[in-house]
């Protein structure tokens, strides 16, 4: 008999990798973080230092991810590896926690983000950027309900345009700064008070906000058309890109305003634009956050849905979320939940900071747990026989993990009230998970 049952369409290849990678990487991190960088810090040198600091570490997590990716390429990214090697209920944590807060809040917070410079072209109060925040999450749903080919290609557009505008902006700026260069070289004593080390621990939080988007390319395996290449080449290419944006968008805003005044600024890369480019510039760079930020969106969108529908199919979250589209051959339910989700968070924590806040520490553990993962397949050889293996295993994956837990202790330790906020959301899913099984054993 011929199954007839809908499976997801294998259609993504290396470029469909690099435009989800960078789509969701690029959002607004390296718009929004970099003048609250410069307030726990005293100089460019410093900033610059840690920026290619957390480019190593994450390039590091990156090429885990890759063998993960490759040594398990089905969908479900990081929720298969956790649940393959500690079992159901983590990875049931896991995935409760991607759609309680960790992909949901950026959905959300992004797409504020995009409400509040659509309201550059527009005038717009508060309330009535909530509402074209909730349309924008709303058509985003629908694109990646029609197709993930469809929604691919925005990911593809958008990445194009976010890397071709970026990289003419920061080179432009950097060409025509003359006499101003000398900003790079100012310092200026910091205005945070966590002390130095916990300055430096809270600018490193926001440095990994804006890099994080690399771990999700693993996600949507199931629909590669060959994982083991694809996730490999997406890492590497897709990487080197948004590395090399990031530290030429970070030179732009020190030379063109310096560490100061960017302290003052709450749109500091449209600050810079209008310093290049005069009153257009504003404009350019409002075009350039809208397209960054949705394409992060729908890439998120893309991604972490796959979680959801992975975890149905496994048993470890609400059958109804077990839905292929007959048509459209994508997980819909799981769609619409990530989107209801995402809408209730930004009705109801309503700025982008606060939906935002927490995000990294919590993907942080996590973080640790795939690492252990990596570990525990290498030693019981689980998994594909011809997976790409990350070069120096076990010392470079080790360094690796040990800086996680670092950065998890430290920020525990400087910023404990934050944190244990952060922690809570994610252990809201233990009683969930248990009376979920509870019922299920009764009926």
């Amino acid at each position: 008999m011929v199954n007839t049952t809908p499976t997801l369409k294998r259609t993504l290849g290396v470029f469909d990798g690099i435009g989800l990678l960078v789509g969701i990487t690029i959002g607004a991190g390296i718009y929004s973080t970099p003048q609250i960088i410069a307030g726990y810090l005293n100089s460019f040198s410093i900033v610059l230092m840690l920026w290619i600091g957390v480019a190593v570490f994450v390039y590091v997590g990156s090429l885990i991810y890759a063998e993960l990716g490759s040594r398990f390429p089905e969908t479900g990214g990081e929720y298969v590896y956790i649940q393959k090697a500690f079992g159901p209920f983590w990875g049931f944590l896991f995935g409760w926690a991607q759609l309680f807060i960790i992909r949901t809040s950026p959905a959300a917070g992004l797409s504020l983000v995009t409400a509040n410079y659509i309201g550059y072209f527009v005038d717009l109060n508060q309330s009535e950027k909530i509402i074209v925040a909730l349309v924008v999450l709303a058509l985003f749903g629908a694109l990646n309900v029609v197709g993930v080919t469809r929604a691919s290609f925005y990911n593809k557009l958008s990445s194009v345009v976010k890397i071709g505008g970026l990289a003419l902006l920061a080179v432009i700026g950097i060409v025509l700064l003359g006499d101003e260069g000398d900003l790079l070289g100012r310092t200026a004593t910091p205005t945070a008070t966590l002390g130095p080390i916990g300055n430096v621990v809270a600018a490193l939080m926001l440095v990994l906000f804006s890099y994080i988007g690399w771990d999700r390319v693993g996600y949507v395996a199931g629909e590669m058309k060959n994982p083991r290449k694809v996730i490999p080449f997406s890492m590497f290419i897709g990487m080197g890109i948004i590395i090399a944006l990031y530290l030429l968008m970070n030179t732009l805003y020190h030379s063109t305003l310096g560490i100061e005044a960017m302290r003052g600024s709450t749109i500091v890369a449209s600050e810079a634009a209008v310093k290049i480019l005069g009153s257009a510039g504003a404009g350019v760079i409002s075009l350039l956050v809208i397209v960054s930020a949705t394409g992060s969106i729908n890439g998120t969108i893309m991604s972490a849905s796959r979680v959801y529908y992975a975890m149905a199919q496994d048993g470890l979250i609400f059958k109804w979320l077990d839905y292929i589209h007959p048509k459209y051959q994508t997980p819909t339910h799981a769609i619409i939940a990530h989107c209801v989700w995402g809408a209730m968070i930004l009705i109801i924590r309503g700025t982008f900071e606060t939906i935002a806040a927490g995000m990294v520490f919590a993907i942080l553990i996590f973080y640790t747990f795939t690492t252990v993962a990596l570990f525990k397949f290498r030693r019981e050889k689980v998994g594909s026989a011809d997976a790409y293996e990350i070069p120096g295993f076990p010392l470079l994956p080790a360094i690796y993990l040990l800086g996680i837990v670092t950065l998890v202790c430290l920020r525990g330790y400087y910023e404990w009230e934050k944190s244990a906020q952060d922690l809570a959301f994610v252990l809201t899913g233990i009683p969930v998970y248990f009376l979920w099984f509870k019922a299920r054993s009764s009926t």
